[in-house]
């Protein structure tokens, strides 16, 4: 049955979408002046899957994430301050400043961290699964993962092995057109990857991920089957990351006629767009929230700026193990 969206989630995604859209843009800046280090994966437009798929979602249940993290852990509630913070390497960023853009994690926000390694997310969403089923609990996990991503073994062996146990998962894959610098029409075996759910006897359905009701639908369906008892789903939300694959990437097998295309398509443009003529919201709410966010930001890049650096003594703290020269 399909869920409505109430006027109160409908503002909440928005105000979701708009904060990942102008962190982002604030991301690529930062990188490009050489204020964050290392590499960064934007999410811009895909913000709709995100925010729409964690709507669905309490602070009880779970997420995994990917390289393409940001708006993974602005939708499940991760402080945007120490979001900033860890973008930046400092001490008070959400990982303590040692993850970094690809390695953001909250716990207790049910956020069990973006990935740098591709499709590494399956197995760790079917042991948060696989515990809340043997808790008895009716928490669920959403595994986020992209096409490029839906080639590795692990997500195949995640499908398979959540089926057959029947775990409260419910796999998102993010078809953003290219896994790096490849086309998915070339590196796909089919021409859509739910089609896939079929060899594991789970539902497959593909929806616009630059919709966000048809997200927040769609994940609303596959969370109450999860709730259930009722085992996992694959859902494919078709969007268009406006970036090359990491900040900086030149991105010269993506042509300017292709990205106009997408970009006329914006996902929280449609999306301001229906709340506006559906009554959800008024112009001044929106407005509000977009002034809201650009405050929000302003403080957390400030506090990122700000805060120190990790100590040099904390270098080996927070690790499985340390290897000691001396035993030997």
């Amino acid at each position: 049955m399909t869920q409505q969206m109430t006027r109160e989630v409908a503002l909440w995604i928005y105000e979701r979408m708009c904060l990942i859209r102008n962190l982002e843009e604030r991301v690529v800046d930062g990188v490009m002046k050489g204020k964050i280090p290392g590499f960064a994966h934007v999410y811009a437009g895909e913000e709709a899957i995100a925010a729409g798929a964690c709507a669905q979602l309490t602070e009880r249940d779970y997420i995994t994430s990917t390289h393409r993290g940001h708006g993974h852990c602005i939708s499940k509630g991760v402080d945007v301050k120490k979001m900033a913070a860890e973008l930046y390497g400092k001490a008070t960023g959400a990982c303590k400043g040692k993850g970094g853009s690809m390695h953001i994690a909250d716990i207790d926000k049910g956020m069990l961290g973006a990935n740098g390694i591709v499709g590494a997310g399956g197995p760790i969403a079917c042991g948060s699964a696989l515990s809340a089923k043997t808790r008895m609990t009716d928490q669920v996990t959403v595994c986020f993962f992209g096409d490029g991503a839906a080639e590795q073994g692990t997500m195949h062996e995640s499908m398979n092995f959540a089926s057959i146990l029947k775990l409260p998962l419910v796999f998102v894959c993010e078809h953003n057109v290219y896994g790096e610098a490849t086309p998915a029409s070339y590196h796909c075996s089919v021409g859509d990857i739910c089609a896939r759910g079929a060899a594991y006897n789970i539902p497959g359905v593909k929806i616009d991920g630059t919709d966000a009701f048809a997200v927040y639908e769609a994940v609303g369906e596959a969370v109450a089957r999860a709730r259930e008892g009722k085992g996992p789903s694959l859902i494919e939300a078709k969007a268009f990351r406006y970036y090359g694959h990491y900040v900086g990437d030149p991105a010269t097998y993506m042509t300017k006629e292709e990205i106009d295309g997408y970009r006329a398509t914006d996902p929280i443009d449609k999306f301001r767009a229906r709340l506006l003529r559906d009554g959800l919201a008024l112009a001044a709410d929106l407005e509000k929230i977009d002034a809201r966010v650009l405050e929000t930001l302003e403080e957390a890049l400030a506090y990122a700026e700000s805060s120190p650096w990790p100590a040099p003594q904390e270098v080996l703290g927070d690790v499985y193990a340390v290897y000691n020269r001396q035993r030997r």
